[in-house]
């Protein structure tokens, strides 16, 4: 005797009702998926982001602060080294370049930011389309700048708001003014996965003439890049270091850990922000789990509710000659088709919720998210399914030990 026919009989004569159950199921399960992926995926992207900032220097404050400015374009309220520690950090002979970063600049929701070519080089693995800037008045575009290569533009001084912030004070200054220099734009970036592919990047000569300071160089000279003049280099928020080696980067960091600067790897940063994310996710996650305990109680009770309505079909069956075993594999059918076929339903559900939220981050902050389904979720799709088989057991044994005679006089 085949359990499934019975099983699948029950189950279209409450069509409707089982169909609320397999979507319960369903979304309890996807809440769990998308915030286990979305949070993994969340810390693969702005760590990858920070891949290429080897060791940040900055004047003492919030690590956090000059993270958020330098890799991630978010300026804040960062202090500026003095311009004898930025014309030291420039000077630094044991790196393979020291790269200043200039910031306050925009165009059109794109920040601009002032540095060096061999910093644009080592961020982008090379220009994907025309040459790097040469002259002050020229500009390398991130792969996701509208503008051209051979169009012109008028960097702003402060950040537009964004657009759905109405009094435009949501962490951004509105513009207050247009330079009167246009910039060209001669080169385009590769694609990063991070902020820099919206950023305008310009000489950061063109950053300091444009705010009327010293440009590093001497009045004669038209050069850009280093080797800067150390009474000519204005203060900078950071400069961002690419050492020789592993034990260089240890060492400069210790050197340049003063009462003056700090200097860090970005890693250092980012811990705090992932331990505080790893919080988050697990005050959700057992939300999520509470959730799913719910549903599947929830659950159980309705399809107890629906057995003691369909008592004497299995009381026919037990006295037709139906073993209890077999009454028992028709409920635990039910019940397990229900929680395994929402359970993958909810796995497909939360991969596709995670990756639409990835893409909608990814528009907003520009941090690229791999998303990937990985152990961790599996894992927490097969407890459910296997806590759910579990529960099941409970109404199946009801039905299983029921007395036919008890069943068949309503009792």
């Amino acid at each position: 005797m085949n359990p499934w026919l019975v099983a699948r009989a029950g189950m279209a004569r409450h069509a409707g009702t089982y169909a609320v159950f397999w979507l319960l199921i369903v979304v309890a399960t996807a809440i769990g998926v998308a915030i286990s992926a979305q949070e993994a995926a969340l810390r693969r992207g702005s760590a990858r982001a920070a891949d290429r900032f080897d060791l940040l220097v900055a004047a003492p404050g919030s690590q956090t602060d000059a993270t958020l400015a330098a890799i991630y374009l978010r300026p804040g309220s960062v202090p500026l080294m003095t311009p004898a520690d930025a014309a030291r950090a420039l000077a630094e002979p044991r790196v393979r370049f020291a790269a200043p970063l200039g910031f306050g600049d925009s165009y059109k929701g794109s920040p601009v930011v002032g540095t060096i070519a061999a910093f644009v080089e080592h961020l982008s693995g090379g220009l994907q389309a025309g040459r790097m800037f040469l002259e002050e008045n020229e500009a390398v575009a991130g792969a996701a700048v509208a503008l051209r290569i051979g169009e012109t533009f008028h960097p702003a001084h402060g950040l537009a708001a964004d657009d759905d912030d109405d009094d435009g004070d949501a962490g951004q200054t509105a513009v207050l003014h247009e330079h009167g220099v246009a910039l060209a734009i001669v080169g385009r970036m590769k694609p990063t996965g991070t902020p820099w592919d919206n950023a305008i990047v310009i000489p950061i000569e063109s950053v300091w003439r444009t705010h009327q300071l010293p440009t590093g160089h001497l009045p004669s000279e038209t050069r850009l890049g280093p080797p800067f003049a150390a009474d000519k280099v204005p203060g900078v928020p950071a400069v961002v270091m690419a050492p020789r080696s592993v034990n260089d980067a240890y060492g400069l960091r210790g050197l340049w850990r003063t009462p003056t600067t700090m200097a860090f790897f970005p890693a250092e940063a980012l811990t705090p922000l992932y331990a505080i994310m790893g919080d988050i996710r697990d005050l959700m996650s057992w939300f999520a789990l509470a959730t799913q305990g719910l549903v599947v109680v929830a659950i159980l009770a309705g399809i107890i509710a629906i057995l003691n309505l369909h008592r004497r079909q299995f009381a026919v069956l037990r006295a037709l000659g139906a073993p209890k075993l077999y009454v028992f594999a028709c409920v635990f059918t039910q019940i397990a088709v229900i929680i395994v076929g929402g359970a993958l339903a909810g796995l497909l559900l939360g991969a596709g919720a995670a990756f639409v939220l990835s893409k909608l981050f990814a528009l907003r902050t520009g941090i690229a998210l791999p998303l990937e389904i990985g152990a961790g979720e599996f894992a927490l799709v097969a407890g459910f399914v296997v806590f759910g088989l579990l529960a099941a057991i409970a109404p199946a044994l009801m039905a299983y030990r029921r007395p036919p005679i008890e069943a068949l006089s309503g009792q």
